[in-house]
């Protein structure tokens, strides 16, 4: 993070898990962070300058972006809608970044999060970056237009950097999670309630979790990708693990026991190849099991086993 200091950084879907992290991380280095979402409660605002955070206010979908600043050096593009409605799913997820970038147009580098849910499954083969794309998400409640809007969201992004000229990464990634956030906080929840764990068919239900921290340490690494015609990363940890690797642990660790309820009306396992980024230099320190003792013991620690 030596390298990111001292910059004008934009940082969108501020309000959510994985960017207020690395916003309020980017804060602390010496930067200017301006942390961008719609934040229609004022209080929403309060936190965000309590870390050190310039907040304003957009609407991707609207492509209402007049707070943005003009002298941005890098922009951390994070701000994700999830919807049914695939007009604003577009609208947002992938006219309004392509409009980002635009407004960005002066900035040495964009990073756009994107996500594995662009993978077409192929059973546990590791997915490269190269590899064909599908809809994914679909089959899971909720997320029709997930995956859909997340490949048209790369292809916008990909024209508006060739268009005006911006040094650009497209990073998919695969399951983020901290201490105090991720998809297994759930699971945990689900298995105090003795309600049975969703997981695909085709198990184990596999992915390849980053936490918090060694994202924000991803940062530098994934940005030196940054080119023009846009260059596309898997972002990911070292590590595979599945759901019922993690529930397990959870399990472990708390003395619970995970029932799992298999179905194809859920995510299948999608494992990126995570060659590309680790051939920059990186790699995720944070293992898996201690992520899961991390996690419990800052949001349970009334649940865990002495």
């Amino acid at each position: 993070m030596d390298q990111l200091t001292g910059k004008n950084i934009l940082v969108t879907g501020v309000t959510g898990w994985v960017a207020g992290p690395v916003a309020a991380a980017l804060a602390a280095n010496g930067n200017t962070v301006y942390g961008a979402a719609r934040l229609k409660d004022a209080a929403q605002r309060e936190p965000l300058e309590a870390a050190g955070i310039r907040p304003i206010s957009i609407d991707l979908a609207k492509q209402r972006l007049d707070e943005v600043p003009g002298d941005i050096d890098i922009v951390l593009h994070f701000a994700v809608a999830k919807t049914q409605d695939f007009d604003i799913a577009f609208a947002a997820n992938a006219e309004g970044s392509a409009a980002l970038l635009e407004k960005c147009s002066g900035a040495e580098a964009f990073l756009h999060c994107s996500s594995t849910a662009v993978y077409e499954p192929d059973d546990h083969n590791p997915r490269r970056e190269s590899d064909p794309l599908g809809d994914s998400h679909r089959p899971m409640p909720g997320m029709a237009t997930y995956s859909i809007s997340k490949i048209a969201g790369e292809v916008m992004v990909k024209a508006a950097a060739k268009r005006f000229d911006v040094p650009t990464v497209i990073a998919r990634l695969s399951v983020p999670y901290g201490d105090l956030y991720g998809w297994m906080t759930f699971h945990l929840m689900m298995m105090e309630h003795n309600m049975p764990v969703t997981v695909h068919t085709n198990q184990p239900t596999n992915y390849a979790p980053l936490h918090s921290d060694d994202l924000i340490r991803s940062i530098p690494y994934v940005l030196s990708l940054a080119s023009v015609p846009a260059t596309i990363v898997n972002w990911g940890g070292d590590e595979v693990a599945g759901i019922e690797d993690w529930c397990d642990e959870l399990g472990r660790l708390t003395g619970l026991t995970p029932t799992y309820e298999p179905t194809d009306q859920t995510i299948a396992a999608i494992i990126p190849n995570m060659e590309k980024l680790q051939s920059t230099g990186f790699h995720s320190e944070i293992t898996w099991r201690e992520g899961m003792r991390r996690q419990v013991t800052a949001t349970r620690p009334d649940l865990l086993k002495q």
